[in-house]
């Protein structure tokens, strides 16, 4: 199989000039297997996972990551099916190697939204050639859709990550803040899709994004796959990283590798780490 069933050069191009672009049906063959280990998932979260209980006693937003080691579906769907060669494509990358996958379970009636972001700033890794395929795996519609600022990843600019409820990541990070696109939203070229399940909108690190609360009756269940390209390079911040890898060593600037970020792409270095 190929990667090009799914991801065509138009695609490609779009993915280069928008900062996104949705593929269909990616992954609508693996959706089963992977809401069941998230459903694993939710029982048994990783030490570092980041949900949050809204203040108003609404429905949770449950969040982990780093757990594709220790659950099946979610090391298939990033070594076994055409996402590896998708994300190699779209980075215009030889290369593409494992970063982390990020689940994203917002219950029915949660009154918590996404504020809007760069994934880059959060990262201990840097590099122009990256991409997240977010999957959902229940049916989206248009109204709790993530959402992206058309072309945001080329603007040059890095804001200032803060956590999804508010607080500053790094103490004293006095970087520029995330333009407030709620406050006049028809000033920002603004996209969103409707999606079925297995369904991917593939994004750049640097893209701005956000989605709403998901005031609806259904629950809103998405797994990030999160890839990088020949030329990421590890990066020191200015604090703990989101997510952490707190017993990782590494020195700024060096070649992003290792064993917890083995290479996906070409099929055939997917297990040299």
């Amino acid at each position: 199989m190929s990667a090009r069933r799914f991801v065509t050069d138009e695609m490609v191009a779009t993915y280069a000039r928008d900062g996104f672009v949705l593929i269909p049906g990616l992954l609508a063959d693996r959706v089963d297997e992977l809401a069941r280990d998230v459903e694993a998932n939710i029982a048994a979260p990783s030490g570092v996972n980041r949900s949050y209980k809204p203040a108003d006693g609404s429905a949770p937003f449950f969040q982990d990551y780093c757990n594709w080691q220790r659950f099946p579906a979610y090391r298939a769907a990033m070594l076994e099916t055409d996402m590896a060669e998708a994300a190699a494509m779209l980075m215009r990358s030889a290369t593409a190697r494992i970063f982390h996958e990020h689940v994203l379970v917002k219950e029915p009636g949660n009154s918590m939204p996404t504020p809007w972001h760069q994934d880059q700033p959060y990262y201990l890794v840097e590099g122009r050639q990256s991409v997240s395929f977010w999957v959902p795996l229940d049916p989206i519609s248009r109204e709790i859709a993530l959402e992206y600022v058309t072309g945001s990843h080329r603007w040059g600019k890095d804001f200032r990550p803060q956590r999804f409820d508010g607080t500053s990541l790094y103490q004293g990070d006095d970087s520029e803040a995330v333009p407030d696109v709620e406050a006049k939203r028809e000033d920002w070229p603004v996209v969103g899709f409707a999606m079925q399940p297995g369904d991917a909108v593939a994004f750049d690190f640097r893209t701005l994004h956000g989605a709403p609360a998901n005031f609806t009756a259904n629950r809103r269940r998405a797994v990030s796959f999160r890839w990088v390209g020949d030329d990421a390079r590890f990066a020191k911040r200015k604090g703990r990283t989101s997510p952490p890898f707190p017993d990782l060593v590494f020195e700024d600037g060096a070649l992003f590798q290792g064993p917890d970020f083995p290479v996906g792409w070409p099929r055939q270095a997917a297990n040299s780490g």
